[in-house]
């Protein structure tokens, strides 16, 4: 069967994590032999990035007491227009900060309005993923080759000690990891935080999203959402919040790995 070309519409939904691992594989091999339109697909995603960090300000402030007080005064209808009309400011801003790819989290519950919240973190955690993992050229910044100083630097640049598990007895090896940008911390100052990339031998990509200061309510429980296509394991452990991100693993199959992170992190 002939293979579809590779069109624009393909490239961005590459870059935003939308396509299925056949398609992506198509779209890797395409790009693998452009490097120039390899870039330019990179280039898609920091942009992607580039806008959450634009607005996310705004996605984190609450609504204005101001208004919360004028409608408490008003009638039952005046006060559904001024809901309605917030709530569609806020989803103006959250499509802007999800870009092409729509994002929107998918746990009801979860309060989002400061950074280091658990639901918080799974949407930083699966736009990362999204943004590095279909990477082919640079998908991390420094590579398993030198796992030592990438584990001390990053333990030096988050202000605590962070592990890159071993994975191969689920069948994935470490690609390397990155500094990602920080969201705001307990005292209010920006918060580094780390991403580790794991591969298995048919190329599809998992990774471990670390952050400190993270309010520590005494629960370790496992947590499952899903965000613009990513699957997402979440948890909080002594201040420390983990976030394992997939888009081809299946739940039960992310929870396997998750299982064996959490023991590695708390031998």
């Amino acid at each position: 069967m002939t293979r579809a070309p590779i069109t624009e519409n393909d490239l961005h939904a590459y870059a935003d994590g939308r396509l299925d691992a056949t398609r992506r594989a198509e779209v890797e091999s395409y790009l693998e032999s452009s490097p120039e339109t390899a870039e330019r697909v990179a280039e898609y995603a920091r942009q992607i990035v580039a806008l959450r960090e634009l607005v996310s300000p705004a996605l984190a402030e609450p609504v204005p007491q101001r208004m919360v007080s004028a409608a408490t005064r008003l009638q039952r209808t005046r006060v559904a227009v001024v809901a309605a009309g917030w709530m569609a400011l806020g989803g103006m801003v959250g499509l802007l900060a999800g870009g092409i790819a729509g994002w929107n989290l998918h746990t009801g519950t979860q309060d989002l309005a400061a950074s280091n919240t658990p639901a918080a973190i799974v949407r930083t955690a699966a736009i990362a993923h999204a943004t590095y993992s279909p990477e082919v050229r640079h998908p991390v910044e420094v590579g398993a080759d030198q796992e030592a100083h990438l584990v001390a630097w990053l333990s030096k640049r988050l202000g605590a000690p962070v592990r890159a598990p071993k994975l191969e007895s689920v069948g994935l090896t470490l690609v390397g990891g990155r500094l990602l940008p920080g969201d705001k911390g307990l005292e209010g100052s920006p918060v580094p935080t780390a991403q580790f990339m794991y591969q298995t031998q048919k190329g599809n990509r998992v990774t471990l999203y670390v952050r400190t200061e993270v309010p520590d309510h005494g629960e370790t429980a496992f947590r499952y959402a899903r965000e613009g296509g990513v699957s997402v394991f979440y948890w909080v452990d002594r201040r420390f919040g983990y976030a394992l991100s997939s888009s081809d693993m299946v739940r039960d199959e992310l929870l396997k790995v998750a299982n064996v992170v959490y023991r590695q992190l708390n031998p």
